[in-house]
């Protein structure tokens, strides 16, 4: 196995907590199938594969999200990146996925004050006029303070917790391996790619514990709407900041969706579910640059109905191309365009094998469901929802930057929806989506998309006399090579190079057999127990290379 080749010794303690959770939470299956049992058992570790009968009686989602949230930031991050994965689980696992909460109990005032003192140099009472030591929040990564600088502005204060990154690097190199051996030894999920999401959590995790990643963040989303007055984005401080701590301005309002706090202070929820719904599919249609996470709790509703977002750890980024291609599958689904909706698909599914009867049907399936339908009844969430399930049940993935987006626009319809009841997703993002459309037709977007395909052009062919005569030349020399990727290749020659050894250990068995037997026929020499000694010795070794045989093969079976 995997994990008897890879030299984990220092994450050795932390395997021993990872099984012991997972083990109690009913995940013993877990355990054996990435070859956690033999490690920790020839290290010394005893594991009992009971699961407490209060445990047991609980759903298979359940039983999981509690372990996550348990095992510690790394694996809550790792439950919430799940969730977005819409494409790989049903309902009822996404649901339990999207409990895991992000608040915790906070880490001592004396480590944080000391986690500042590092950063700064000086302690937190010499650099701000003000500064609360109770936090405002505590989340599993960072903790938040309320301050006041010496020029009186009201800010807060972001900590990474002390300590809180050699946990996670070793949670991610176990993750790592994990994903390795997944994509080796269960073919069902290679499709997923499971190495690629660990690459995704390990970035997205970095990202979130560098605090100067999320100021730059931060500032660009303020860059984009300096001119939007119904948008307030926080300011940041960057004389403070640093990887470890962010200082950024306060934004005073109403958090949530309560509405009678929102009419006591003369706010409109109508308008804020339509101004909220218009601010983030402008990031998306219009800036590709998203927040990622825009729930309740990083809203904020200030006087004059305008909007105040915070919080941005998690982001997303689409690409050109992969903005149009969303514009195309929303007008395709708006306007029930079966092939519009199929295309944008095929293109996500890249090199995937697809059967695209199957596929076709399940389109039609979906448009039909919503033929009754006005446009102003359709749900895109649900509409979202179903695309994803299409995805799921042709065992196709979507492309990971996408997960991001559809749990953002979901996320985003269920807010609107809490703020006024009449809310519709599609009224908004109609317009955008028809606009987007209408200028890539304008004279200069056509002239610019043809500028580029001309240069693009001149490119191949002024470059083919270059490649042809290269590819000429490495032929001549016969030095052309074709590289073929074999899946699991090292993994075959693993099992063979072991069979090759039984089968040596075979022979020699059968030869001392053999060789014992005539050594009995002989007279003379020692004896031990009336029996000549060499003899008796041959068939003693024959006799445990046997066991060693059949223990060797047993135990292949088992894996």
């Amino acid at each position: 196995m995997l994990w008897e080749t890879v030299s984990v010794v220092r994450d050795l303690h932390r395997l021993h907590e990872i099984a012991s959770v997972l083990i109690r939470y009913g995940g013993g299956d877990i355990v054996r199938l990435l070859g956690m049992a033999n490690v920790l058992e020839r290290a010394g570790r005893i594991l009992h594969w009971q699961t407490t009968s209060e445990i047991s009686r609980l759903e298979a989602p359940v039983r999981i999200r509690m372990a996550l949230e348990e095992l510690g930031p790394t694996f809550i991050k790792f439950g919430q990146m799940l969730a977005t994965r819409v494409d790989m689980f049903p309902p009822a696992w996404i649901s339990e996925f999207e409990k895991l909460h992000r608040e915790v109990p906070p880490t001592d005032h004396v480590l944080v004050r000391g986690a500042l003192l590092k950063a700064w140099g000086r302690p937190p009472e010499e650099v701000f006029q003000e500064f609360n030591p109770e936090p405002i929040a505590a989340a599993s990564i960072a903790q938040v303070y309320r301050a006041r600088l010496k020029d009186g502005t009201d800010v807060v204060v972001k900590v990474r917790r002390p300590g809180i990154e050699t946990k996670i690097e070793a949670d991610l190199r176990i993750l790592e391996h994990f994903a390795q051996l997944i994509e080796s030894e269960v073919p069902d999920w290679r499709r997923y790619e499971p190495e690629r999401m660990a690459g995704e959590l390990r970035r997205s995790l970095r990202r979130e514990l560098d605090l100067v990643k999320e100021s730059r963040n931060i500032e660009q989303f303020g860059r984009n709407f300096a001119s939007d007055e119904t948008v307030k984005i926080p300011r940041i401080f960057w004389d403070y900041t640093t990887q470890s701590v962010n200082v950024q301005e306060e934004i005073k309002g109403i958090s949530g969706t309560g509405h009678a706090a929102l009419i006591e202070a003369q706010l409109d929820p109508k308008l804020l579910a339509a101004r909220g719904a218009d601010t983030v599919l402008k990031m998306v249609l219009l800036h590709g640059y998203f927040h990622a996470d825009p729930h309740p709790g990083n809203v904020i509703f200030l006087p004059g109905n305008r909007i105040g977002m915070i919080d941005f750890g998690m982001v997303g980024h689409l690409t050109d191309r992969r903005r149009n291609e969303i514009v195309n599958l929303l007008h395709a689904l708006v306007n029930k365009n079966e092939e519009g909706i199929m295309a944008v698909l095929l293109d996500w599914t890249g090199n995937a094998e697809v059967d695209e009867g199957r596929l076709a049907h399940d389109i039609t399936e979906l448009v039909f469901s919503y033929d009754d339908l006005q446009l102003k009844d359709v749900k895109i969430g649900a509409l979202l929802q179903d695309i994803t399930t299409i995805l799921r049940e042709n065992a196709l993935v979507m492309p990971a930057d996408l997960t991001l987006l559809f749990k953002a626009l979901i996320t985003l319809e269920g807010f609107g929806h809490q703020l006024d009841p009449n809310f519709h997703m599609v009224d908004h993002m109609t317009p955008f989506v028809e606009n987007v459309i209408a200028e890539r037709y304008t004279p200069h977007a056509v002239l610019n998309r043809g500028r580029e395909s001309l240069k693009e052009l001149g490119g191949i062919v002024a470059g083919l006399p270059r490649d042809l005569a290269h590819l000429l030349r490495e032929t001549r020399r016969g030095r052309m090579k074709i590289d073929l990727d074999l899946k699991r290749l090292d993994h075959f020659g693993h099992q063979l190079d072991r069979s090759s050894n039984r089968l040596t250990m075979g022979i020699l068995t059968a030869s001392l057999v053999i060789g014992s037997s005539i050594i009995l026929t002989v007279k003379g020499g020692p004896e031990l127990f009336g029996l000549p000694l060499f003899g008796l010795l041959g068939f003693i070794v024959a006799f445990f290379n046997s066991l060693w045989i059949i223990f060797s093969i047993w135990r292949s079976g088992k894996h």
